[in-house]
């Protein structure tokens, strides 16, 4: 399919949104125990799911970038390439590859149930493995420690993150907002 200008604008404007909406995310969370639940887990996913592996992966990686360049959208408010060095870089990381796994789930412009859920818990479970191998080795916890602080507490919200994403990337598609996968 030939794109036009128009095309190429409507693609780069929905990769700033979802960079913005994944950094808007870092805000919106529930404060529960030491680590608040933030919703820019559902903003990765749907990032991949809206605009594909590549462009996917790209909003996150602009995100990250306005992060290390001193705007205030990690979680907590917090920026600068120290934060992305710290505890929770890995899971910083393993967005970027959260939302290229989930992308993939967008075959033929369209996201069925089935590939969605199936894309959408593959990136889930290497942003897990990316950040709690990260925090592992940052703090120096064990294993134990690690699964209890870092993960366990996040996998029954990461699932329904994840089905959301699901949800909402599916309805995007369907009304046709969306800029067609690259």
């Amino acid at each position: 399919m030939k794109t036009t200008s128009l095309t190429d604008i409507h693609r780069l404007t929905w990769t700033a949104l979802m960079a913005a909406l994944i950094g808007a995310g870092a805000y919106l969370n529930l404060p529960i125990g030491p680590v608040p639940v933030s919703l820019q887990t559902f903003f990765v996913a749907l990032a991949g799911f809206a605009l594909g592996p590549k462009r996917g992966a790209l909003a996150v990686g602009l995100y990250l970038l306005a992060g290390i360049a001193g705007l205030p959208v990690f979680a907590g408010g917090k920026s600068g390439i120290g934060h992305l060095c710290g505890p929770t870089g890995g899971f910083l990381i393993g967005f970027v590859f959260y939302a290229f796994i989930a992308g993939l789930a967008r075959a033929d412009e369209n996201i069925s149930w089935a590939r969605g859920f199936v894309f959408g818990i593959l990136g889930m479970v290497v942003l897990f493995a990316l950040g709690a191998v990260w925090l592992k080795l940052s703090l120096d916890l064990t294993w134990a420690r690690t699964w209890a602080a870092g993960v366990a507490p996040f996998i029954l919200w990461g699932l329904i993150k994840t089905s959301l994403a699901v949800i909402t990337g599916r309805h995007l598609i369907r009304a046709g907002l969306l800029p067609m996968r690259t």
